[in-house]
């Protein structure tokens, strides 16, 4: 429940996004308080509250203190007490530091993994395995993700390619049609360049995938389907590891399940591909045929 309504949170209005940061932030301590309370301390009203439980699916505020008590019961706390929400306050030490990012990255896979949509990623690795050409579209951190799941992809034999410049990934995506996929990558699902891109293979006929931290962002609207992560970015740390970590948990699912409908072929593509670059280890050699 966390998770979903912290992924809506950007589509909210700024009343019931006071709202949803309170929850958020303390789901049992909001389970505990009435309508009345929560409004007060949101500096809004009971309407807005109503409002807000709508918003993220509850028909109505008992409901939600119901699945907040619940969410509150089943939550892992840090074993450092200091650990709070995934912020580093001023003045906190090397060790509080390496907690806070260690406990919040293995969460972020971790909420990932719990809410991923197993159905929809089963059509999106039908989609890719039944692919002629697979394009992934990424900018600034989400680039470095597109960039592994190209290789990944690659490395078992699939024809993928990944684009950094706008322009070549414009002009690349121009060519795309039906039986091809185009992946855009981006955390907060606003990012124009991957808008674009995406937008254009669809137009082309290709079939589009929307991997990003909000269910609502405007990237959803060009894709035919939306893979969403769980990451919490948090002070000196936007689109930092938390984020890549999460979307990298989506792309090694799409990749192993794409290779599980290949198991030979992907095998023997992962050995000669290892076996090519061996020699350029240290202490490397190359097998004699």
């Amino acid at each position: 429940m966390i998770v979903h309504i912290s992924g809506l949170l950007p589509s909210l209005s700024p009343a019931e996004q006071r709202v949803a940061r309170l929850v958020v932030a303390d789901p049992a301590d909001a389970a505990r308080r009435t309508i009345t309370d929560l409004a007060t301390a949101a500096e809004t009203s009971e309407a807005t509250v109503i409002r807000f439980c709508r918003s993220v699916g509850m028909e109505g505020y008992p409901q939600l203190r119901i699945r907040l008590a619940a969410e509150a019961a089943r939550r892992v706390e840090p074993p450092d007490a200091r650990v709070v929400g995934g912020d580093i306050p001023p003045g906190a030490d090397l060790a509080q530091i390496i907690a806070t990012i260690a406990f919040n990255d293995a969460r972020a896979v971790e909420e990932t993994a719990e809410q991923l949509d197993a159905g929809v990623c089963e059509r999106v690795v039908d989609a890719i395995n039944n692919a002629d050409r697979v394009e992934i579209y990424g900018a600034g951190a989400s680039g470095f993700v597109a960039s592994d799941f190209q290789q990944k992809l690659h490395r078992i034999g699939r024809t993928a390619f990944y684009f950094p410049d706008v322009h070549a990934a414009l002009t690349s995506s121009a060519l795309l049609g039906r039986g091809d996929v185009a992946i855009g990558i981006s955390h907060t699902g606003t990012t124009s360049d991957v808008i674009e891109v995406l937008e254009q293979g669809r137009a082309r006929g290709a079939t589009t995938v929307a991997i990003t931290n909000f269910p609502r962002s405007p990237i959803t609207e060009v894709a035919d389907f939306v893979l969403t992560t769980a990451a919490r970015e948090t002070t000196y740390r936007s689109g930092a590891m938390a984020s890549r970590l999460a979307q990298l948990t989506i792309v090694d699912c799409l990749f192993v399940g794409v290779a599980a409908r290949n198991r030979a072929r992907a095998r023997k593509a992962l050995e000669v591909t290892a076996e090519a670059v061996q020699a350029h280890r240290l202490g490397g050699h190359r097998r004699k045929a």
